[in-house]
C-alpha cells in the first residue's frame, strides 16, 4: 500500500509542486488548503504523514498543529512543516507545538520526495502503517 500523504499548503504553486514530486514518487497524497481543512482531511484520509506548510490562511501551521497534537484521532499523525521561516527560532517553535520536523523552502524539487521518504522512514512509517519506534 502507497504512504498517505496530506498536503498542507495554500499557495497553488507550491501546492502543485509538491503534490507532482509526492506523486512521482508514489506517495498518494490528499489536499488541504489551510489549517481548518488539513485537521477535516485527516480525520477522513487517515494519512500516515502531514507534511504542512506553517504560514497558511484561518489556522497557520502552529495552531493547525497543536490542534492536531490535541485531538486522540490524530496525535499519532507524524507532522513535518515545511516554511520559508528560516531563523533557529523558527526550526524551535514549530518542534515545541508538535512538529516532528521542518524544511525550509523554497523546497529543493530533486530532493524534496526523497526528505519526505528519510523522514517517513525515520519515524517507521511505510505502506499505509503507523509503528512507534524502537528505542
Amino acid at each position: 500500500m502507497k504512504p498517505r500523504i496530506l498536503l498542507a499548503e495554500d499557495n497553488d504553486n507550491n501546492r502543485y509542486l509538491a503534490q507532482f514530486l509526492l506523486e512521482r514518487e508514489d506517495f498518494a497524497v490528499a489536499l488541504a488548503i489551510n489549517g481548518k481543512q488539513a485537521l477535516e482531511v485527516a480525520r477522513l484520509a487517515k494519512p500516515d504523514l502531514v507534511v504542512m506548510d506553517i504560514q497558511m490562511p484561518e489556522m497557520d501551521g502552529y495552531e493547525t498543529a497543536e490542534r492536531f497534537k490535541g485531538d486522540p484521532a490524530l496525535a499519532d499523525i507524524p507532522l513535518l512543516g515545511v516554511s520559508s521561516f528560516a531563523m533557529a527560532g523558527d526550526r524551535a517553535k514549530a518542534m515545541k507545538v508538535g512538529f516532528a520536523g521542518y524544511i525550509e523552502k523554497p523546497i529543493n524539487p530533486d530532493t524534496f520526495a526523497q526528505e519526505v521518504k528519510q523522514f517517513l522512514k525515520s519515524h517507521q512509517v511505510s505502506g499505509g502503517s503507523r509503528s512507534p519506534a524502537s528505542p
